[in-house]
């Protein structure tokens, strides 16, 4: 029996890992190794090969682990981390009475701490790169930057542009625009932070800066987020004030595209989804929002076989790749599958697909990550797959998706370097940061004006056992 892993074992420049399995696109093989340095993958194919190509590098020879591609979390909110649990049990649309308000009480120091509190649950959970959707906090989005970066995680930084919304007049739509220019020039050519546009919901934008910022986003490579048919008073609303459902104003408005993600897309007709097809527009695909929070489920199977590009995001929900993954595929599967007869599902690979390569190339960075492949960016994990758990293994895909679970991350890489070993930051302290958010969230919580409709478990269970 090989010992343990060592992380000094990873403290080279060049690294030559031989795991048991390395998920390549078609999926796993055995007996493959991986060339990394530079921060990137160099070299892929069987271990006997590499260390033939690379005789000065000594293998780190991994029984039992798996190498994968690091998750993509497809749609992120970094700044709501201190009100994970306000949120449970609530009706819908609780942006208005819950994240809008805390935002809004948070300063530089609380974004920072907020964010990077939410970028160690997202490295303890396997992803190598989130995609924020922008913050409506007093504290800029600098400091949402700053923590990532200091976390050591991949970061599509949404900058939110909305020009109406509020009951006000509308704001000055050319310094927006302005701001919008200088967040991508300040992001652009960074390694961590990738640039991008959001608008909240359409209905707080006008026409004319939903076309505006879609096309900024267009011309600089980057990506427009807005959130889409979500919740059924938002579609409603949309239908009363413009008579047009909000996915089908974004498409008259000329705002859909090769650069759009639209999160959610639970309420979604079959027009709709020719035009997500036919504009080549990318989903982030929700599950656990949609278990926890919402009014329906997008029909992502579906999206899937008419070629419809999606990602799946967290939505800062639980940042756990593993039980993303499941969630992915069981909530499709009573969603639809159950009535349609389909035991499938997904098949187990669909959802890996999803979450790695099909993620990175729905948030705008297929070309740079999602994959283990020469050329891209090293973003990887290397999990433990000899468990109990997953004893005898038949279907690696299928086991990942139904029976892995975070506990198994040995370690997780971005842009090559180690970020989380065995659960904890290897470069930083995480649980210092832990203890400044028993120090200050409560506080900031209890000073912001949040407005919760649900008791708290406990007055619930006398509640329902008085009515009882």
């Amino acid at each position: 029996m090989e010992p343990d892993l060592d992380r000094k074992q990873f403290a080279a420049a060049e690294l030559l890992l031989a795991p048991e399995y390395v998920m390549l696109r078609e999926g796993p093989v055995r007996d493959f190794g991986v060339m990394v340095s530079g921060g990137k993958f160099r070299d892929v194919g069987p271990v006997s090969d590499l260390m033939r190509r690379h005789p000065h590098v000594q293998a780190v020879k991994m029984s039992g682990k798996l190498v994968m591609p690091g998750f993509i979390d497809a749609h992120h909110h970094l700044t709501q981390s201190f009100g994970k649990a306000l949120a449970f049990g609530e009706p819908s649309e609780i942006f208005r009475r819950i994240w809008v308000p805390l935002e809004g009480s948070l300063d530089d120091d609380l974004v920072y701490l907020t964010s990077k509190l939410a970028a160690l649950e997202a490295l303890r959970g396997g992803f190598t790169t989130v995609c924020d959707a922008g913050t409506r906090a007093k504290g800029g989005v600098d400091s949402v930057a700053a923590a990532t970066k200091d976390a050591g995680l991949r970061c599509v930084l949404g900058l939110i542009c909305n020009d109406l919304g509020g009951g006000g007049p509308p704001l000055d739509r050319e310094a927006i625009l302005r701001t919008a220019r200088e967040h991508f020039a300040r992001w652009q050519s960074d390694g961590m932070v990738h640039p991008s546009l959001a608008i909240s919901i359409p209905e707080v934008a006008s026409d004319e800066m939903l076309r505006a910022v879609s096309a900024m986003c267009a011309e600089a490579g980057a990506i427009f987020q807005t959130h889409v048919n979500e919740h059924l008073a938002a579609v409603e609303r949309s239908l009363v004030q413009r008579r047009m459902r909000p996915l089908e104003l974004l498409h008259h408005v000329g705002a859909l595209g090769p650069q759009a993600l639209l999160a959610h897309v639970t309420l979604v007709t079959p027009s709709e989804l020719n035009l997500l097809r036919e504009t080549d527009t990318a989903v982030s695909y929700n599950p656990v929002a949609s278990q926890w929070k919402g009014n329906a489920v997008a029909p992502a199977t579906l999206m899937d076989a008419l070629g419809i590009r999606f990602g799946i995001g967290t939505d800062a929900t639980r940042s756990d790749g593993f039980r993303m993954l499941d969630a992915a595929e069981a909530t499709q599967k009573l969603a639809f599958g159950l009535a349609q007869g389909d035991s499938s599902s997904g098949g187990g690979w669909m959802w890996l697909d999803h979450a790695t390569c099909d993620g990175a190339s729905a948030v705008g960075l297929g070309a740079i990550t999602g994959e283990i492949a020469p050329g891209k960016e090293a973003d990887f994990l290397v999990v433990d797959i000899d468990v109990p758990e997953m004893q005898p293994s038949f279907d690696l895909a299928w086991e990942l998706v139904r029976l892995a679970n975070r506990d198994q991350v040995v370690a997780v890489f971005v842009a090559g370097k180690m970020r989380l070993w065995r659960g904890w930051p290897a470069d930083w302290d995480g649980r210092a940061l832990m203890q400044q958010v028993k120090e200050l969230a409560h506080d900031a919580v209890s000073k912001a004006p949040i407005q919760r409709i649900h008791s708290h478990s406990t007055e619930h269970r006398s509640q329902a056992r008085n009515r009882t």
